[in-house]
């Protein structure tokens, strides 16, 4: 659109000037009035003419009044203007009287005169021409610029927000195996004298959050090369053949600044399985990814380009790029463990006022399964409440928010309930919190409360004091009856007729993961240690389209009875519980509609039955 309007601008101007030397003779003379022939006829036979030039068809007449303007007559071009005057009757001796000059036509004027009529179409048709022909070339080099990759290349001196493994907290292993690719990088000999091959593709696999992109940018950093950057998706476009071209462009730009790295992020989008039958077998997607392979493989092992990509799902990416020679080199980036959540929450809480009361260890304990990105989101929505609150500092209450807000979402405080529903809430979430308290296996309970978040009326919160790698029989077991906690709450103080919709998600969080236990883990004592259905999924869609069956008829009835039979357990065991620790219950559904929230400590209190928690 700008070179449109720019186009436009310049025939406009164009034209203007063409007007302008044009009109360049008429500035500066004095201003003349315009007569017909027969007017200038019956002036000289009046006497009032003084003198007349003749220049080509125009005639200026100067009266013999001083104060007349002078006088334009238009005559046939080529006419003299004697035969002109003698045809028209004019006395030879009262034009003898006057005084004629006839001016030849010369100079640079006459010939703009005479060549304007026919030069100025021409002119006008060239600029129109000129500008179709602008335009033109301009859809052709917007049609070749989709070739052209879009990558965005970071040179090392230009990097403002330079990173370095100081800067990625936690992932050791991760790190220490992208070390040797900085190494490479930046003394290649001593690889090469070895024999050895560096890798020509570095794989990062990791949940999205885990610092992926930060880590590619480090080892970029770190070796102080070029940085190209650019997102599988941005390869592809709907016309064909324009992924690979991109590649082949990328390729070759990072080949001219080597050595140096190129990081393809979510390379999933074009690094897929082929052969799926979606969409052919020759569409867009697949043509990228085989140039992608092409360009690997003509790699000079030694030119110092390496590849680094990130994915969140490798199980759906085509084998051919798995092998060695390619991304041979696969890198695991694990959500933190607690010593790295500290280490993250220490990096992003150096810029914010934190309160010295906050452990970032305690902190780190009560966010497990938090990646990096969800940490930093965390900080950052704590000092958000801490302005919201006029504060000058992030104090302890603002970050525990923040942890529920991430987990749960927001606070749902003008949600409008009636006391019965208040009162079914707290029954409900005190349920969960006993029976997690007194069952041995379950997480230890960190807060409860009655204040809506997200979906959710209320809620409980337990999370574990160490990271877990496995779980049991005995702990899904537990976790099971938690979840009835709720139910079986309700169900004992309003009865079966009064039962809600409340306890509608814990159901279907405790069948799933029943289903779980004797499908997937093999925990079931009848159907013993056997996997039981078989997903298949659609590898472009990324999602399970169906299972299937590969079990008879009799063992599905036998599935369901060992599914409803660990559901039937659990709701016997959270009964147990709740009846034998009705007083306990008690005091926390009255601490909850007093204060709506309860935190770890004061509920460890009010489950050992200390006095002063009690009172309101």
């Amino acid at each position: 659109m700008k070179a449109l309007l720019k186009n436009f601008l310049f025939i406009v101007l164009s034209l203007f000037l063409i007007a302008a030397v044009l009109s360049y003779g008429h500035v500066g003379q004095e201003q003349s009035e315009s007569v017909g022939i027969n007017t200038l006829v019956q002036e000289i036979h009046d006497g009032a003419v003084g003198k007349i030039a003749v220049q080509g068809d125009m005639v200026i007449v100067t009266l013999k009044d001083a104060k007349a303007k002078k006088q334009e007559v238009k005559k046939e071009y080529g006419q003299s203007f004697s035969e002109l005057m003698s045809n028209l009757g004019v006395d030879p001796a009262k034009l003898r009287a006057v005084e004629i000059e006839v001016q030849a036509e010369t100079g640079w004027k006459f010939w703009v005169k005479s060549l304007a009529p026919y030069i100025l179409p021409f002119l006008m048709i060239g600029g129109l021409i000129f500008f179709m022909s602008r335009q033109v070339q301009g859809v052709n080099n917007r049609a070749l610029g989709f070739g052209q990759s879009a990558a965005k290349q970071v040179k090392p001196e230009e990097d403002k927000d330079k990173k370095t493994f100081k800067d990625v907290a936690g992932a050791k292993e991760a790190k220490a195996e992208l070390e040797e690719i900085v190494d490479f990088l930046k003394n290649p000999k001593r690889f090469t004298e070895m024999g050895a091959k560096i890798p020509k593709g570095v794989l990062l696999m990791g949940a999205p959050g885990t610092g992926k992109t930060l880590l590619a940018k480090a080892v970029a950093g770190e070796a102080n090369v070029p940085f190209f950057h650019m997102s599988g998706s941005e390869f592809v476009e709907m016309f064909v053949g324009v992924g690979a071209s991109r590649v082949r462009d990328l390729f070759n730009k990072a080949k001219k600044a080597a050595p140096a790295i190129v990081f393809i992020d979510e390379i999933d989008a074009v690094g897929r399985k082929r052969g799926a039958g979606l969409g052919g077998s020759h569409d867009e997607r697949e043509q990228t990814l085989n140039q992608i392979l092409v360009e690997m493989d003509g790699f000079d092992p030694n030119i110092g380009v390496i590849v680094i990509a990130a994915t969140n799902r490798p199980d759906v990416l085509d084998n051919a790029l798995l092998r060695p020679g390619r991304f041979d080199r696969r890198v695991i980036i694990d959500k933190p463990d607690i010593n790295d959540r500290e280490e993250i929450l220490m990096v992003h809480a150096k810029n914010k006022p934190l309160d010295q009361v906050i452990s970032l260890h305690r902190l780190a304990e009560r966010t497990p399964g938090f990646t990096g990105a969800d940490l930093a989101n965390l900080l950052n929505e704590a000092a958000i409440l801490a302005v919201r609150r006029n504060k000058k500092i992030v104090e302890e209450q603002d970050v525990l928010e923040s942890v529920d807000k991430v987990l749960l979402g927001p606070e749902k405080r003008s949600r409008i309930m009636t006391e019965k529903e208040r009162q079914m809430t707290a029954y409900h979430e005190a349920g969960h919190a006993v029976v997690g308290h007194f069952l041995k296996n379950c997480d230890p309970v960190r807060k409860v409360s009655i204040i809506g978040r997200g979906l959710a009326g209320g809620y409980t919160l337990s999370m574990p004091e160490l990271d877990k790698r496995y779980q049991t029989k005995d702990q899904f077991r537990d976790d099971l009856a938690m979840s009835m906690g709720g139910y079986v709450a309700e169900r004992l103080i309003y009865g079966d007729n009064e039962l809600s919709t409340g306890p509608s998600s814990d159901l279907k969080k405790a069948t799933q993961l029943a289903t779980a236990m004797v499908m997937r883990y093999g925990m079931s004592d009848k159907l013993g240690p056997r996997v039981y259905g078989d997903n298949e999924e659609l590898i472009f869609l990324a999602q399970e389209i169906h299972e299937r069956k590969n079990y008879s008829e009799k063992t599905a009835e036998a599935i369901d009875a060992e599914i409803s039979h660990l559901l039937a357990d659990a709701k016997t065991r959270a009964e147990a519980t709740i009846t034998a620790r009705r007083s306990e219950m008690e005091r926390l559904v009255k601490a909850l509609l007093t204060k709506e929230t309860v935190e770890q400590e004061e509920f460890r209190r009010i489950m050992a039955g200390e006095a002063e928690t009690v009172a309101a």
